[in-house]
């Protein structure tokens, strides 16, 4: 059966669409058949792949709302083994839809029970808020990993994260727990970072990832090219940092025989 992992923080601009979409391919190229859910309105991880958002007919909202299948709107990205259930226009209506359902916080868990061993890792890039949408992937989730901006509010709105993963699992989904945490847009150079990287260690203990992703032009500007860091500039200290993160996410994964 495949994994299924959260990508979640409520914060925006923390680096989670890019450590999702990063992690994913970098899955794949490892051999691992991979699908990525796009569950943002704002669909980044859409266009981060090379898809045009606006131009897609079936996406992540016919899933939820319409009780379409996953296989049916599914589609196949430029590295083999990764797949995407993409994001498009409507999902920004489907909170307001959502509510109107019945299950309507288990309706993603539901149409991911009939994929899940299709593949080894389902991937969900949550939107930047802890409305509905973002309840149903930490609903449909085995675990949750939280990318932490390494600046000065990084830590602010966490306790409330915490609090809404405690709260997921108290009452919808048992299993859940947090994956890791990972430190994005790090500037070694920096103190406040290093203070803050200190800060985040002391509240997550062994929970922090070593690894660390670097403030990286590169890694920033692929999204504006629809491909990851492993098809834009490989050898860039952005793309080294997910590959390693990657390998280290692995080594914790398999070495607990999930």
């Amino acid at each position: 059966m495949g994994k299924i992992i959260s990508f979640s923080n409520q914060k925006g601009g923390v680096g989670k669409t890019t450590t999702c979409v990063n992690m994913a391919a970098y899955l794949s190229r490892a051999g691992k058949k991979v699908l990525l859910i796009d569950l943002d309105p704002q669909g980044n991880a859409t266009t981060g792949l090379g898809f045009s958002k606006g131009a897609l007919k079936k996406s992540v909202y016919n899933v939820i709302i319409e009780d379409e299948d996953v296989k049916d709107n599914v589609l196949e990205t430029e590295l083999e083994g990764l797949y995407i259930l993409p994001s498009n226009i409507d999902l920004a209506g489907a909170e307001v839809s959502l509510v109107y359902k019945k299950n309507r916080d288990r309706v993603l868990r539901a149409a991911l029970e009939k994929v899940k061993g299709q593949y080894d890792f389902i991937l969900i890039d949550s939107p930047p808020s802890l409305g509905l949408l973002t309840i149903n992937a930490l609903a449909a989730a085995d675990s949750a990993i939280i990318p932490i901006q390494s600046e000065y509010y990084a830590l602010e709105g966490l306790s409330q994260l915490m609090n809404t993963i405690s709260l997921v699992k108290q009452v919808l989904n048992k299993s859940l727990k947090v994956e890791g945490v990972v430190l994005t847009m790090y500037d070694g150079r920096s103190l406040i970072s290093k203070q803050i990287a200190a800060e985040i260690k002391k509240y997550f203990s062994k929970k922090l990832y070593e690894i660390v992703i670097p403030r990286n032009v590169r890694l920033s500007e692929a999204p504006s090219h629809g491909k990851p860091i492993v098809l834009h500039d490989p050898k860039c200290m952005g793309a080294r940092a997910y590959a390693a993160l990657t390998e280290e996410f692995l080594k914790k994964t398999e070495g607990k025989g999930e």
